[in-house]
């Protein structure tokens, strides 16, 4: 008898340590880009442990990778409440207002993640090129060629950032420093349309 209660207690505890072990990783589902599952188990941690910074985080990734931009400002917001200046939520609340147009908005939680993180932190040159994106939709070229030029520098090996660099550079008048932008983005991707137009408008002002 004592034998058949120890090995029923053993197998529950087993059960029980499995379902333990099996619990969904709502990083590992991120990663996997299964977003929405992501998102649901990050809900319901939240809803288990409404302190729990690093599931507000990932929640505002797997928002923001599903293009649900409303709902990730939503979560930024609250998860900042947990985690005032968690530079990771900082910069997802910059980008789901980013996406929703609040431009000035976005431009002042990109400019707060940059003072946050070291010039090495994972989306330091993700902030400087939608900065430079900004400033490109507001008009203020040179300042989106300074944006974009930080980024490059972070990140040389973005083509389509050298491309964007070479508009704001164009648009502001910068015709060979502009060529100089879209022929890089051209090495790095031969195939990239919008530098090759760019470079053919900006040579025939320097012809």
């Amino acid at each position: 008898m004592k034998k058949k209660l120890f090995i029923l207690i053993l197998t529950l505890f087993s059960v029980f340590a499995f379902s333990q072990t099996e619990k969904p990783d709502a990083l590992k589902l991120y990663r996997e880009g299964k977003y929405a599952e992501s998102i649901q188990v990050c809900i319901q941690e939240i809803q288990d442990n409404p302190e729990n910074l690093d599931s507000y985080v990932v929640l505002c990734w797997g928002l923001v990778s599903n293009r649900q931009y409303s709902e990730a400002e939503y979560w930024a917001e609250k998860g900042r409440q947990v985690s005032k200046y968690d530079p990771r939520l900082v910069e997802s609340q910059a980008e789901a207002k980013y996406f929703l147009g609040q431009n000035a908005a976005a431009l002042a939680l990109f400019q707060e993640y940059i003072s946050l993180v070291p010039s090495s932190g994972s989306r330091y040159g993700e902030a400087y090129y939608y900065m430079g994106e900004i400033y490109i939709r507001q008009s203020k070229f040179n300042h989106a060629d300074i944006a974009f030029t930080q980024a490059v520098k972070t990140e040389p090996l973005k083509d389509y950032w050298w491309t964007r660099l070479g508009y704001a550079r164009e648009m502001a008048q910068n015709y060979e420093i502009a060529l100089e932008a879209y022929e890089q983005a051209i090495t790095l991707n031969q195939y990239r349309t919008e530098a090759k137009n760019g470079k053919e408008r900006v040579s025939k002002f320097l012809q």
